[in-house]
C-alpha cells in the first residue's frame, strides 16, 4: 500500500531532508585523496546530530555506519572503514537522517581529485537520470514513467542499469511502498498521486547491470568489476509539482 503524506508530514520530511542535504554538502568539501572513509562517517554523524537528528542507517538491520560509502566498482552499501580515498576514485555517499520521526534519504557520487573522462561522464549522466525522474513525479503520471525516465537517460551512454536494487517510498520508515525501479514501461504501475513521498536513486554501471554482494553481507559490487555511480533524492509529489526534500 502506498502511504500518502499530508502537507504537515511533508514539511517534517523536508526538515529531515534538509539535514541530509547539508551533511552531503559538508562531506563534498572534505572528500580528497588520503581521506579515510571512516572519517567521512564520523563527520556525517556529527553534522546530523548537531541538528538534533539521528543517523537513520546506523544500526539499521545491523549496518555499522552512519553513511554508506561505496568506491569505484562498489554500487551501494559500502561500509565505512580505514580505507583511504585515492586520486581518480569515484565515491558514492548515501546518507539518511531521522528527525521527529520522519526520514530524509539522499546520495551523491563524487570524483576524488582528477577522474578519467569516462568516469566524469558516468557521474554526470547518473545525475541527469535522477533529474529526469524527479521531473516525471507529476500527478496523473504513472510509476513506470518515473522508472522509464531513468532508463532513457542511461541508454544514451549504454550504461548498465542496476536491477536488484532500486528506489522506494519513505516517510516514518526508511523503506515504504512503492518500490521505484530504475527501468520500466511508460504508462504502467500505480498512478502517481499527491502526497507520494519517494526516494529515487539511479545506479548506473560503466559496464553491465549485474551485481553481487561481498562477504561482509552489505557491500554491493558490479559483477564485471567496472565502476558504478549512484545519485538519490527524496521527493514529494504535490499539486504544484515535484518538491525535492533533500536539498540543503
Amino acid at each position: 500500500m502506498i502511504i500518502c503524506k499530508n502537507a504537515s508530514e511533508i514539511e517534517k520530511m523536508r526538515a529531515a531532508g534538509r539535514i541530509v542535504g547539508q551533511t552531503l554538502k559538508r562531506l563534498e568539501k572534505i572528500v580528497a585523496p588520503g581521506v579515510r572513509t571512516l572519517a567521512l562517517d564520523r563527520e556525517a554523524e556529527a553534522v546530523i546530530r548537531s541538528h538534533g537528528a539521528v543517523p537513520t542507517f546506523k544500526g539499521y538491520r545491523g549496518f555499522p555506519g552512519s553513511i554508506c560509502v561505496s568506491i569505484n566498482q562498489e554500487v551501494v552499501h559500502g561500509i565505512p572503514s580505514s580505507r583511504k580515498l585515492k586520486e581518480g576514485d569515484i565515491v558514492s555517499i548515501d546518507c539518511g537522517a531521522t528527525l521527529n520521526g520522519f526520514i530524509g534519504d539522499a546520495a551523491v557520487t563524487l570524483c576524488v581529485g582528477k577522474c578519467r573522462p569516462e568516469l566524469l561522464t558516468l557521474v554526470e549522466t547518473t545525475r541527469e537520470a535522477l533529474d529526469a525522474a524527479v521531473q516525471a513525479c507529476v500527478i496523473g503520471h504513472w510509476l513506470g514513467d518515473i522508472s522509464h525516465a531513468v532508463q532513457t537517460v542511461a541508454a544514451r551512454g549504454d550504461y548498465g542499469v542496476v536491477r536488484e536494487y532500486c528506489g522506494h517510498g519513505l516517510g516514518r520508515e526508511l523503506h515504504e511502498a512503492p518500490q521505484v525501479p530504475n527501468f520500466g514501461v511508460p504508462g504502467t504501475g500505480p498512478r502517481v498521486s499527491a502526497g507520494w513521498t519517494i526516494a529515487i536513486e539511479p545506479m548506473l554501471n560503466l559496464g553491465g547491470f549485474g551485481v553481487s554482494v561481498l562477504s561482509d553481507g552489505w557491500t554491493v559490487v558490479t559483477a564485471d568489476g567496472k565502476p558504478s555511480a549512484h545519485f538519490e533524492h527524496s521527493v514529494a509529489v504535490t499539486p504544484k509539482g515535484p518538491v525535492v526534500l533533500t536539498l540543503p
